[in-house]
């Protein structure tokens, strides 16, 4: 069923509003006649023709959809034969598509290349979508028809995938609450409503705060040893805020990160480390407490209105954990270790800077200045060293010859497909016989009009039930923009972006099932990062980086001295990386297994939770409470935790090619694929003990984190 396609969608950007009036969603079908959003796509490979689509067109488009999909729904329900697994649930499979396809394209499009006509578009349809969902989550008469056939599925003629759907379908019914009594599903909706106002909110409000900040610098000492492509962005930046010379630098990861790790001015590292620290948090007109104190009220009142203790119990019983015990368990096995190993590091980071008789307390704002000291006098590292051989084209040249030695894969770039922005570069993908697999646009570079951080989309899921119709994703990502200095050349993580969202994307375009909506990355959140994060393991592989990590202007591969030293001085802060991980993580779960509707003051009750667990002063979890876009304005409530869990598949994953003796090796290559083809057509620990024989080994983890 499109529901949950819609929810995949959503995810990130998760775009609701308040309630609307029904002549709002009136369809005007002389501007719908014109409207090149919902006239075939006449394009190579049926992409969205971004060239010929307006902001404006995208309102009008997903209400015409809307109008459709309650079309379609309404024949489901009035058919008078009895109920179907094919005029039913592949009805229902089938339905929507004109939503779904100009929901896709507008989503993806908002996500990164934003401006304030999508901004009121997304606010305007939220509460409208909204409202269609739960009409169809809730129809007790569409679900007495979906119950029908999943009452005789044992004396129906259905395939395993046929069996999974219809699973599913009646799952998403029930867990959306349409068994629920007429008064309790009045009171889902005000809640589902509600909630769609809050998390679009915070959102734009995190986008405000992150895009409004500025640290300005004027004298070159305090820059220390920033290298040329940052001072190249910093002073286009600057000119752009109406600076006549100088640097600027933003919150945006690849201004502020370099900014931590360059400068020996400690007032100014702390002065742009609060202000990514406080986002949200500024008792201003973009504050997000009292928003995020709602949500988590709401969240515990949904799960319990349909028989959940939590809303982590709600989430997790459809996760592969299956329960927040399991998850804290887990959790706890790495924590202890974890913090060990950081407040070593931080006790050598702060010897650090009383050696260099900087007098005061080692703070937070301190760690990136004092890791890249410690990297240098330890390790005698550099990471401005790496950079050159890190360039954005060489790295995506790494990933595709990375698909290439596995599955056969070969990239065509197309000059001639409609794009959304200038800075994208789409390629056709193609089987090892020529054969076309799909299409995956690439968005590099950070801007104001995009979400931070990185993401995969799909404009179109793989599906093949009358004919097959072929994958369209996206990587997005936010690394630093080339200037007339320099080209984009990544740091050693931003690198390691690049092989994880395209991870993400080859699950999508690997994808071969019968149904669009168990294709792809339509699996439970705690699986569905291993794809992605399976491919970090490969990325740093002195076999790999021979492949790829070549010098901008001398064409030089890196060097086997440098990448031993790269390789030893990322191990050295392995335990901030965990500790701050895992702390939001735990933020995480702590909101979302209140019993109580009582509102939280967050700072309070973030601090609380960070006190429980030891968490030393001089780190904070990842994202705070404030900030927190993940679970409070994407689809990761009580999911941040399955980054971890899948490392854990991860790393046994990879040992696994590491026992062969091949890294690339073809016959384990091929049981890889065949995981990532099944998509959400099995459990995904079904999927896992397919290709690996047996449950992965946490072992595996501990030996790759450092954590014994």
């Amino acid at each position: 069923m499109k529901t949950q396609i819609l929810i995949i969608l959503m995810g990130f950007f998760m775009l609701m509003s308040c309630e609307t009036k029904q002549d709002k969603s009136m369809v005007n079908t002389e501007q719908n006649s014109n409207n090149p959003l919902l006239m075939e796509w006449d394009t190579p490979y049926g992409v969205p023709p971004f060239d010929k689509i307006k902001r404006e067109d995208y309102l009008p488009a997903i209400r015409q959809g809307i109008t459709e999909h309650d079309a379609e729904i309404d024949a489901i329900n009035k058919n008078n034969e009895a109920p179907t697994f094919k005029n039913t649930i592949v009805a229902l499979e089938l339905s929507g598509a004109t939503l779904s396809k100009v929901s896709r394209a507008f989503f993806a499009i908002k996500g990164a290349n934003t401006n304030d006509i999508l901004n009121e578009t997304g606010k305007t349809l939220a509460p409208e979508l909204s409202k269609h969902w739960d009409n169809i989550n809730l129809n007790s008469k569409l679900f007495k028809r979906v119950d029908a056939v999943n009452n005789q599925k044992d004396n129906l003629d259905l395939s395993a995938e046929d069996l999974k759907l219809l699973d599913e379908t009646y799952k998403s019914f029930v867990r959306a609450g349409v068994n629920l009594s007429e008064e309790k599903q009045v009171r889902l909706r005000e809640l589902n409503s509600r909630s769609a106002v809050l998390s679009q909110k915070f959102g734009d409000n995190l986008l405000n705060e992150t895009n409004d900040f500025e640290l300005y610098v004027s004298d070159n000492k305090d820059l220390g040893n920033a290298s040329a492509g940052l001072l190249a962005v910093a002073a286009n930046e600057s000119k752009k805020r109406g600076h006549d010379k100088g640097w600027s630098f933003t919150l945006h990861r690849p201004s502020i990160n370099p900014f931590l790790q360059a400068s020996p001015n400690k007032e100014l590292r702390k002065n742009i480390y609060d202000g990514y620290a406080m986002r949200g948090n500024n008792k201003n007109s973009n504050d997000n407490k009292a928003i995020l104190e709602e949500m988590a009220a709401i969240r515990v009142e949904k799960a319990q209105l349909k028989g959940y203790k939590t809303h982590a119990d709600y989430v997790l019983s459809d996760n592969m954990a299956e329960t927040p015990e399991a998850v804290y368990a887990f959790m706890d096995k790495l924590w202890a270790p974890a913090l060990k190993r950081a407040k070593s590091e931080r006790d050598d980071l702060a010897k650090m800077m009383k050696k260099e008789g900087v007098e005061g307390t080692f703070e937070k704002s301190d760690w990136r200045y004092y890791v890249e000291k410690v990297r240098k006098d330890k390790f005698s590292f550099d990471e401005d060293e790496t950079r050159p051989y890190f360039e954005f084209t060489s790295v995506r040249e790494g990933v595709f010859m990375l698909a290439n030695k596995l599955f056969g894969l070969t990239f065509k770039e197309l000059n001639d497909v409609p794009k959304w922005h200038e800075d994208q570069q789409v390629f056709e993908v193609l089987e090892a016989d020529g054969s076309h697999l799909g299409v995956i646009y690439m968005d590099f570079f950070a801007r104001e009009s995009k979400t931070g951080g990185a993401w995969m989309n799909a404009l179109r899921s793989q599906s093949n039930i009358d004919k097959m119709i072929t994958p369209i994703v996206t990587n997005n990502f936010n690394f630093p923009p080339a200037t007339k200095e320099t080209p984009s050349l990544l740091s050693f993580t931003e690198a390691q972006t690049f092989f994880h969202e395209f991870g993400h994307g080859l699950h999508g375009l690997l994808s071969n099932v019968k149904y669009e909506s168990l294709s792809g990355t339509s699996v439970p959140r705690d699986f569905v990062e291993f794809p992605s994060q399976v491919m970090e393991n490969w990325m740093s592989e002195p076999e790999v980086l021979k492949l790829y990590a070549k010098h901008y202007k001398t064409g030089e591969v890196i060097p086997e001295s440098l990448i031993k030293k790269m390789n030893e001085a990322n191990d050295f802060n392995e335990g901030f990386r965990t500790v701050e991980y895992m702390a939001a993580a735990y933020l995480d779960m702590a909101w979302h297994t209140l019993k109580d509707t009582t509102r939280q003051e967050t700072n309070e009750f973030e601090k609380k939770e960070m006190d429980r667990l030891g968490l030393i002063t001089e780190i904070i979890p990842r994202y705070r409470s404030t900030y927190f876009s993940h679970i409070f304005s994407g689809g990761y409530s009580s999911g941040y935790y399955s980054y971890l869990w899948s490392e854990v598949l991860d790393a046994d994953a990879f040992e696994a090619f590491k026992e062969t003796g091949n890294i690339f090796d073809p016959e384990l290559a091929k049981k890889y694929r065949k995981l990532l083809s099944q998509g959400g057509t099995k459990k995904g620990m079904d999927l896992y003990k397919e290709f690996r024989g047996k449950e992965p080994n946490i072992d595996a983890l501990i030996k790759k984190r450092g954590l014994k």
